[in-house]
């Protein structure tokens, strides 16, 4: 679509990196303001979001690697290629390598869990739907042949160079189903976090309901891992993060109820 926002000789602005930039301020923000508004500590907690930032970014492309494994195995230079660098990564990777950063950090800082999961939870879900129009841009995590209406042709050189988007192939726009579906849950996520809630209950329904939107994209996006029993490995993911978030969800309303 439009890898290059901007270009000046060798130069250019990623439109990917742009919209990644923008959904990550966005996510901050929504952080901050629910922190101030629950009464924790705005500055720990936007501190905690650059710190979840960059663990995110090295988790996702830890991920990425294991995904490909057998690839890098014979193929070690390109750990350190230019295309590895720029790839986005797997998003299971990074919110894994973020959750064990934030349970560093709060116990750290000595601030609730919960509570500060709570804040993020919708930013996650806001910063990662405007990233995802970052993927559309780029042609990253490009979706399976599609016949329907809906259907993206890609036909930029520079992405089919970039990602190894195929051009002139009708897909599925993977990208947009998950982008709307992340808005979606924003909008449930912040409706929910603006009025009373247990604490830790917004946290869990978020690992309910993104998992569950990841696990039915990925039957339309195009996979050039092998599939384990039908399923793809960030659907397994999606089953075990849908597990824990249902179980957190059952205990965090039963210890409001008590």
């Amino acid at each position: 679509m439009l890898p290059k926002l901007i270009e000046f000789g060798d130069f250019f602005l990623p439109t990917y990196g742009l919209l990644v930039a923008l959904g990550f301020l966005a996510g901050l923000w929504v952080a901050g303001h629910l922190a101030q508004r629950d009464k924790l500590d705005p500055k720990a907690v936007t501190d905690l979001g650059i710190y979840l930032a960059l663990a995110g970014l090295v988790g996702a492309k830890l991920m990425m690697i294991l995904y490909d494994l057998p690839f890098y195995l014979s193929h070690p230079g390109d750990l350190f290629s230019m295309a590895t660098l720029q790839a986005g990564g797997v998003f299971h990777g990074g919110l894994i390598a973020a959750l064990l950063v934030a349970v560093w950090y709060v116990r750290k800082k000595n601030l609730p869990f919960l509570r500060v999961a709570d804040c993020f939870a919708p930013g996650v879900a806001l910063g990662h739907g405007i990233g995802r129009l970052g993927c559309f841009a780029a042609g990253c995590c490009w979706g399976a042949k599609c016949d329907l209406p809906w259907a993206v042709t890609f036909t930029n050189p520079d992405a089919h160079q970039m990602v190894g988007v195929p051009l002139g192939i009708a897909l599925h726009p993977s990208q947009i189903y998950e982008a709307v579906a992340e808005f979606l849950i924003f909008g449930l996520l912040w409706t929910r976090a603006t009025r009373q809630h247990a604490k830790g209950e917004i946290f869990a329904l978020y690992l309910i309901l993104y998992p569950l939107a990841r696990f039915g994209i990925e039957f339309v996006r195009n996979h050039e891992q092998a599939l384990t029993l039908g399923l793809s490995l960030a659907q397994w993911v999606a089953l075990v993060l849908v597990a824990l978030g249902a179980w957190l969800f059952m205990r965090v309303r039963r210890a409001a109820v008590l």
